[in-house]
């Protein structure tokens, strides 16, 4: 038997967990997942001959030590900031590594020694970043293939509630991290280029400068600038390309209403509340606005935000029961993001039966015998329920078709690497559209940036 090694069982990691146990037996695998919680560890092989869960904290080194020596190859579905200590076990005992994270400079400083020990550290494997990478080089390769040259790539992707399960104003549940959502956008300015010009975006400005894509289908949605869209010029080899802009996706309204919440302050996570764990909702939104010995917390903060009392903005406040005055924090020196992310957690959390849905959409404009010509792709995928999510899906399977084609010495160009090369995506696209996970393109005329294409 070969044995892979999981680390960490959170909610992304139910489709990967499937796959490979559904894998295991004519694949000869032992699928060992190991997690902080010895319950999340054992509830998915429930038994199953080919698999166990064990108690595992990643800080205990022994511990750690002891479970990357047994496998063949590690899956680090851990936190980004915890990759790097199993990537330097699995370089002390020469295993293989798949992660669905960013590249950090930690990671990527042990390169040569990956290289020089003929071991694969495949990262950004998972849906953003990863199944991003992959689709849009299969496209641009093929465009460089007939002699085109790229001049824009735009890609947005968003994990968004599907419209069946869509019972909020905000027209959003949480489907990854809710940490991660709500300190998005913060930890330095958005940078991009458009038609050759760089643009920033700082994060106080973030939410109101917002673009519209129409997807057919499925409607009208927005996206919000990702943080640093200039480093793919690099990784994707267009250092002279015009246009490159990366964002998020939400449904329209969503980045108007979330900008309140950064204008307030309640999405910091420099400073923490005093006695957090006593306050209310009510007394925590009152923090953040002015004293006044007469006028109500609601009247406070509409003035402070000049809304109105019939304004749709208003009420998706009031949908949050963030004025409630008998609900607490419950959270030991709780920072403002802390403290806002468990009042949305109240609301925003997938229940039993509701369903999930990923979107993405990419742009390329290219120049091809003197046209220029543009292609536009989306996916959209839709989850079973709030276990098996389009989340987990997009982001495990990847994961998991990496690890077997690296046990299996399908991909083998050893070193820290992102998913861009062709020996690479080609065999994993191609799986992936035997799980639905397929892009449709449509040849549309050339754009360009559209600066009448802006929300707000």
């Amino acid at each position: 038997m070969r044995n892979i090694l999981i680390i960490g069982a959170g909610r992304s990691a139910t489709s990967l967990i499937q796959y490979l146990l559904d894998k295991s037996e004519a694949e000869e695998l032992f699928i060992t997942i190991g997690d902080i919680s010895i319950q999340n560890a054992q509830k998915f092989t429930d038994g199953h001959p080919n698999g166990r869960g064990i108690l595992l904290d990643v800080f205990n080194e022994p511990q750690r030590k002891k479970a990357v020596e047994s496998s063949d190859l590690v899956i680090s579905m851990l936190p980004a900031r915890y990759h790097v200590d199993v990537a330097k076990d699995c370089i002390e005992f020469g295993k293989h590594l798949v992660t669905a994270s960013y590249v950090s400079d930690q990671m990527f400083s042990l390169n040569h020694k990956a290289v020089a020990k003929g071991l694969v550290f495949m990262n950004e494997i998972g849906l953003d970043p990863g199944i991003d990478h992959m689709s849009a080089m299969q496209v641009i390769d093929r465009i460089r293939a007939k002699g085109g040259k790229m001049l824009l790539f735009e890609s947005f992707c968003g994990g968004l509630v599907a419209p069946e399960s869509d019972d909020n104003l905000w027209h959003y549940k949480f489907t990854w991290n809710p940490r991660n959502v709500v300190l998005a956008g913060q930890g330095g300015a958005a940078e991009f280029i458009q038609e050759g010009t760089y643009k920033y975006i700082p994060y106080h400005r973030l939410f109101r400068r917002t673009e519209f894509l129409d997807i057919e289908g499925h409607g009208r949605f927005e996206a919000y600038a990702n943080r640093n869209s200039l480093k793919y010029r690099k990784v994707y080899g267009m250092e002279d390309i015009l246009t490159l802009y990366r964002g998020t996706i939400r449904c329209v309204g969503f980045s108007k209403a979330w900008n309140m919440f950064v204008q307030l302050g309640m999405t910091d996570d420099e400073y923490t509340i005093p006695d957090s764990e006593n306050i209310s909702y009510r007394a925590f939104v009152n923090l953040f606005l002015p004293y006044s010995p007469t006028d109500s917390v609601e009247l406070k903060l509409r003035h402070n935000l000049k809304i109105d009392q019939d304004d749709l903005m208003w009420g998706k406040l009031v949908e949050l029961d963030i004025f409630n005055p008998n609900k607490k924090i419950g959270i030991k020196d709780a920072t403002p993001a802390q403290a806002l992310q468990r009042i949305l957690e109240d609301k925003w959390t997938l229940q039993k039966n509701d369903k999930d849905m990923i979107v993405m959409y990419h742009k390329f404009g290219y120049e091809l015998n003197g046209e220029q010509k543009q292609i536009d792709s989306n996916m959209v995928i839709k989850g079973d329920d709030q276990t098996y999510t389009a989340m987990a899906k997009t982001v495990g399977l990847p994961v998991a078709i990496a690890a077997l084609k690296i046990l299996n010495e399908e991909i083998t160009t050893p070193g820290v690497q992102v998913p861009i090369a062709k020996e690479v995506y080609e065999p994993i696209l191609k799986e992936l559209e035997d799980y639905g996970i397929t892009f449709n393109e449509t040849e549309v005329p050339y754009m360009g940036y559209n600066p009448n294409n802006v929300a707000g």
